[in-house]
């Protein structure tokens, strides 16, 4: 039999575009539109209360939506090497005082648990930012008393990770300037390096110029796992797993690169076990349809800069087989190293380095620009998947073409 072919062409922008009606490509791609709008706040004095401020604390109170996963990232990628705690926490906890302050952020502004710690921590004497919708009852618990910085840009639940990320980064740099103006970027100089990301991520783009649409392309018709090697790493891959099924309805599995490793024998067992007289060098799947295996590919978010140390944790899927592995990093693309190993490097390599992106920052940085990547390739599956995205598109988000 002849293989199907799927009901979008990656490559066809006046399709892509015309599917998109819902605007989750746009959506994706606002990430630097929310890191930006979060420093034109900043400039607008939003923060000017925590000016001189030294507390002995930041607590982070994470309420619905992509809060906790923001606080986690933060405190994995920073926490050991800021000037003071940073606490991520659901509620107050008993010992905040006036000498913290405490950042409230969530999606929703009836949340009885964030009004009910930004209450908490304003009779305690706490300094308060909430990074919430400025309405209802959050506008009425903050009523002055905190600084509040709503979000400006509307987007789609699940892309506004890179808005708390930008918040917590703001409020870091202002209650710790000198430590941590080397710790983390400056906002604009990140939404530059998002909105770069963002154009080679674009409908227009081909695939073989587009690391989202690659992406797309590499997780179709595959059973995907998300690995990070390092603390942050794994949570931007958890973040990749959680958008995948809410963008796209597909699961896939989020863990760090050391059980991924570890579990290779396992994986391999379970694909060849689907079907256990397939032979590959008979298969042809332009002829004979998808092949009856359960594929697997493992994709390894990472920030590191050391790049053999990169592929030596993975030369355990080198060898082909059932289950491959892709290296998600920037450094690699700078340096022209090898983006993927296992069967198809050569190709991944030759879509993915090409043009190169003008990002040499710190993990950060290079997780940042991972996620809006990720989250656009999520995006493109989504199209590909073939359901309208109107029909269930929040409220308070106006959609829009890219």
């Amino acid at each position: 039999m002849i293989a199907g072919t799927p009901v979008l062409d990656l490559d066809d922008v006046a399709s892509l575009e015309a599917a998109d009606s819902g605007g989750t490509l746009r959506s994706a791609a606002s990430g630097g539109a929310q890191v930006r709008a979060t420093a034109a706040a900043i400039g607008e004095d939003a923060l000017s209360r925590l000016t001189d401020l030294r507390p002995r604390s930041l607590v982070l109170v994470s309420g619905s939506g992509r809060a906790a996963r923001a606080a986690g990232l933060l405190v994995a990628a920073v926490g050991d090497r800021a000037g003071l705690p940073i606490v991520p926490v659901t509620e107050i906890p008993q010992w905040v005082g006036p000498l913290d302050v405490v950042l409230v952020a969530g999606d929703d502004a009836g949340d009885p648990r964030l009004i009910g710690a930004v209450d908490r921590a304003l009779r305690r004497g706490a300094e308060v930012v909430v990074a919430a919708p400025d309405e209802g009852p959050m506008r009425a618990a903050a009523a002055g008393r905190a600084a509040v910085l709503p979000p400006r840009v509307p987007v789609l639940d699940h892309n506004r990770l890179l808005r708390y990320l930008a918040v917590e980064l703001a409020v870091l740099r202002a209650i710790d300037p000198v430590r941590a103006a080397t710790l983390v970027p400056d906002l604009n100089a990140l939404a530059d390096l998002l909105d770069a990301e963002a154009l080679r991520d674009g409908p227009q783009n081909e695939v073989f110029h587009n690391p989202a649409k690659t992406l797309a392309a590499r997780m179709r018709e595959r059973d995907v796992v998300l690995a990070g090697d390092s603390p942050a790493a794994t949570e931007v891959a958890g973040h990749a797993a959680e958008v995948l099924l809410l963008a796209a309805g597909r699961i896939a599995t989020a863990t760090d690169l050391a059980d991924a490793v570890a579990a290779h024998g396992r994986l391999s067992e379970a694909a060849n076990a689907a079907a256990p007289d397939y032979d590959p060098l008979f298969h042809d799947e332009q002829l004979d349809g998808p092949a009856p295996v359960e594929r697997v590919r493992v994709f390894v978010v990472s920030a590191d800069a050391d790049q053999l140390a990169a592929h030596r944790r993975l030369a355990v899927f080198s060898g082909g087989g059932l289950v491959d592995a892709d290296l998600l990093n920037l450094e690699a693309e700078l340096t022209g190293g090898e983006a993927a190993v296992g069967p198809a490097a050569e190709d991944l390599l030759a879509e993915s380095v090409s043009p190169r992106p003008p990002v040499r920052g710190g993990e950060l940085e290079q997780l940042a620009v991972l996620i809006l990547r990720l989250e656009m390739a999520a995006a493109y599956l989504r199209l590909l998947g073939g359901r309208p995205v109107a029909a269930d598109r929040p409220a308070q988000y106006d959609g829009g073409t890219y």
